[in-house]
Formats: C-alpha cells, sequence, structure tokens
C-alpha cells in the first residue's frame, strides 16, 4: 500500500508539461523545493547536506513572496518548504506558507515538527497540503541520539503532532499529516515501535526510507550500508495498513539502493524541478550545490523568468540530458523515478503500438 505514491513518482499525472517539454518547449517546473531556512535545531547523524553548514541565513520574505506570485502565475503547481535547514526556524514561516497556497501554488513542509507549536499549527494547517515529520526513531534515547538533541524533544514532536491531528479533523482540513524514518543500524529495531506510536496518535501515513549518500556530505558512516537483511521489516509493518493508516515500507528504494542500477544514463529531469537554498541562489539539481555549473542565478537579482528561461539554463539542460554521467548521482535522487520514466518515453522499446 502506497496510496501516495511516495516510492514512485507522479509525473504521469502531468502530461501537458510532459508533452510540451517532448516538443522542445520550454516547460517551468512542476514541484520546487525550497529552503526558507539555513540553520537547523537538530545534527542529525545521518544528514545529507551537512556540507552546508548550517549557516544562520534566511531567506528575506518580501522578496521570496514576490517570486511566489511570479512562479504561481508562471505555472510551478507545488513548493516544498525543507532544505538545508528547519523550515520553521523562520520566523515569518506563516506568512509564507499562507501567501505561497494564496499564490496558487500547493504548499507542504518536511520538519523535525519540534518547533511546530500549536499556534503555527492553527496559522498554517489551513493551507499545507502535507506535512512529513523527521522522526528517526521509536524512543526518546534512540531519537536523540540519531538527531544529536536532547531527549525531550521527542516527546515535544509527538505532543505537537498529536495536536495537529486533532486540530485537521476538528475544523475538516485536507492536511495529510505523516512521519519519516530513514532505516538505520541505530534504530531498525524500532521502526514496529513507532508505526504503532504513529498510527496511535491519528497519523496518516509512516514511510521507511532508506538512506541516500550524498556524495558533498562530510557524513560517511552509513555509504555502505545494506538492505537486504532489514526487507522483513516491510512484511511486519503491513499489518498496520488500513483505510485510514499506511505503513510505507520503501521496498523499491531499497532494493535499488543496494544493486544502485539505472535504466537511464543522463538526467532528463531537470526541467520539472528546482532548488532555491537560504541564500536565494536557484539550483537546478540539488547534487551539485556546490557547482557553478548548476547555479542559475539569484532571486533576490533576478527575476524567476528571467532565470529559469536564461541562455545557462538551457545549455545546461542540453548538457545533462546528452552528456551528464548519472552514474556518479546520489542514488535514489529526488528524481530518480522521473529520469526512470522520462528517460522510457525518449527511448522507447520494440512493438510500443501493441498496447
Amino acid at each position: 500500500m502506497d496510496k501516495y505514491r511516495i516510492d514512485s513518482h507522479k509525473l504521469m499525472y502531468h502530461p501537458e508539461r510532459v508533452s510540451d517539454w517532448l516538443r522542445g518547449k520550454q516547460v517551468y517546473p512542476i514541484y520546487m523545493e525550497i529552503s526558507p531556512s539555513g540553520s537547523c535545531n537538530h545534527r542529525c547523524i545521518y544528514c545529507g547536506l551537512d556540507f552546508m553548514q548550517y549557516q544562520p541565513r534566511f531567506l528575506d520574505t518580501p522578496i521570496l513572496k514576490k517570486r511566489l506570485a511570479e512562479m504561481g502565475r508562471l505555472g510551478v503547481k507545488s513548493i516544498m518548504y525543507a532544505g538545508e535547514g528547519e523550515p520553521f526556524l523562520h520566523k515569518d514561516i506563516t506568512e509564507i506558507i499562507a501567501f505561497t497556497k494564496r499564490s496558487g501554488v500547493d504548499v507542504a513542509v518536511t520538519s523535525n515538527a519540534v518547533l511546530f507549536n500549536e499556534k503555527i499549527a492553527d496559522r498554517t494547517l489551513p493551507y499545507l497540503s502535507w506535512i512529513k515529520v523527521s522522526i528517526n526513531a521509536g524512543k526518546a534515547s534512540t531519537y536523540a541520539k540519531i538527531h544529536r538533541t536532547m531527549p525531550g524533544d521527542f516527546d515535544k514532536v509527538i505532543k505537537n503532532m498529536a495536536y495537529a491531528v486533532k486540530v485537521r479533523n476538528n475544523k475538516g482540513y485536507p492536511c495529510t499529516l505523516g512521519m519519516q524514518i530513514i532505516l538505520l543500524p541505530d534504530n531498525y529495531k524500532e521502526v514496529v515501535l513507532l508505526a504503532e506510536r504513529t498510527k496511535a496518535m491519528g497519523m496518516d501515513y509512516l514511510v521507511v526510507k532508506p538512506y541516500s549518500q550524498h556524495p558533498l556530505s562530510k557524513t560517511r558512516v552509513f555509504k555502505d550500508i545494506k538492505y537486504d537483511q532489514y526487507l522483513n521489516l516491510s512484511e511486519k509493518l503491513k499489518r498496520f495498513n488500513d483505510k485510514r493508516f499506511n505503513a510505507v515500507f520503501r521496498l523499491y528504494s531499497m532494493k535499488k539502493w543496494d544493486d544502485a542500477e539505472r535504466n537511464y544514463k543522463h538526467c532528463l529531469a531537470l526541467p520539472f524541478w528546482a532548488y532555491i537554498d537560504a541564500g536565494g541562489d536557484v539550483w537546478a539539481c540539488s547534487m551539485y550545490l556546490k557547482s557553478s555549473k548548476f547555479l542559475l542565478g539569484n532571486i533576490y537579482k533576478n527575476s524567476f523568468r528571467d532565470i529559469w528561461e536564461s541562455k545557462k539554463h538551457g545549455r545546461l539542460n542540453h548538457w545533462a540530458a546528452s552528456k551528464l554521467n548519472t552514474r556518479e548521482c546520489r542514488v535514489n535522487c529526488r528524481m530518480d523515478e522521473i529520469n526512470r520514466y522520462l528517460w522510457d518515453l525518449t527511448h522507447p522499446s520494440e512493438h510500443i503500438n501493441f498496447i
């Protein structure tokens, strides 16, 4: 059960955008990830963006709002606030979330939820499509070791999300409430316990996902992790699934991590998404946050249209689709499944008319 297609992709629901791309037309991203904060209140032992150094910088609210309105007009359909820091550290995050939705863009947040208190929940739940909480243990002591924080943060998260469930249900908001655990040797014994707690408190899903090594990350402890020994958890979690709750064990992604094989040689997905860091830089791919080749511009200096339609972006898309060696890319990157889909579309097998 994976009704949210978390272990797959949803690009097939945007055939018009894909069709325009296939015909060589200019397309704007369907989805974007934006980092409103460079700071983070945790220092998770698996953090893939630790090389960004948790800089105490925050996106300028007036400029961001101006760009958000522009993005909505240009056809951006969704934005997830996450990135290299904790989004709820931004002092205007509730205002930003509301404005994003009012700009015609679906909005979501990935967070550790320690700061997602009652006040913030009341102000954001009406506008959010979903919030996904990173909670990487079933016990406070293990949580503290993995998140490198105080054990009391675990209880804060549980309390905050229990309140969010109550408000969401009472008000009838459509916001989906989920949690996510990265499966590690340090927490695999607590996955079932976390599923029990997650379901009991009224969450909609728990995702169990594999670790993914960012090539630039300082953290190398888990780079050789193998998941074949943990796959039995998939069967154990099935008993939690019903019409209300979904335990998503990302079996497909774990198998891909273990064998690391791709059906695509180059990257075709760049035109469909983008990343904006906490300094306002617009990146074609979050894998290459230190490479000037993938830096498209900065929202403080240019409009999003000028950045996206720049000659540099056009040249980069062409190079990525024809020369970028994806064997050097991050395994299970966010665009992996989309690349597999687009590669099949552009490299069809024989007898495709026999549907």
